[in-house]
């Protein structure tokens, strides 16, 4: 489960038997975790994060896009 990113509480990871599915994150928070989907981006699961953090997550992601899914690509290949 590589972690590619630790930004202020969060932790951004994916799992690497996710190679199936289209490039996402995880992000985790105590015991909130979100999945979202990174083309575009989108909330894929929510556990947790109330509204007003969740868009917050959602932001992060949209603010690192490029960076996650070069660390996807890297990681999974292209």
């Amino acid at each position: 489960m590589p972690t590619i990113a630790r930004i202020g509480p969060y932790r951004i990871y994916f799992y690497s038997h996710d190679m199936g599915e289209p490039p996402h994150v995880h992000v985790d928070r105590d015991d909130a975790t979100a999945k979202v989907w990174l083309q575009p981006v989108a909330l894929a699961r929510n556990i947790g994060f109330r509204a007003k953090e969740l868009r917050d997550v959602i932001q992060l992601v949209q603010s690192n896009q490029q960076r996650f899914l070069e660390a996807w690509n890297e990681f999974f290949g292209s």
